[in-house]
């Protein structure tokens, strides 16, 4: 087994325009690494997975379940499972967003 990953050799995704990705998936999590432009805006939306979102670098204006926060570099959000949630990139961020279970929808290389 290949224990030791590069960033830069994961799967590439965009998720939606402004925000590319790249993805590792094992068992039971997905990590997505995004770079998102300044603008950009995540749609309301709701998934079954948990969800953390660790702000890298930037400013990422969040709302989960009507609850707004401007996140900053250090920031974590914890996001329950089927619960809605936004986002929107204020400066251009790197984030880390890790779900469990597995996104199986993330795996298609098509995207």
């Amino acid at each position: 087994m290949d224990y030791f990953k590069r960033i830069e050799n994961l799967q590439d995704k965009t998720l939606f325009k402004g925000f590319e990705g790249k993805l590792l998936h094992t068992e039971n999590m997905t990590l997505s690494f995004w770079e998102i432009e300044e603008g950009s805006v995540l749609p309301l939306h709701h998934h079954h997975h948990e969800q953390v979102t660790h702000v890298l670098e930037g400013k990422l204006e969040l709302t989960i379940n009507g609850q707004t926060k401007i996140c900053t570099s250090g920031e974590v959000a914890l996001i329950p499972s089927n619960t809605p949630h936004r986002g929107k990139a204020l400066t251009q961020c790197r984030v880390l967003d890790v779900f469990t279970p597995c996104r199986e929808d993330y795996k298609n290389s098509d995207q």
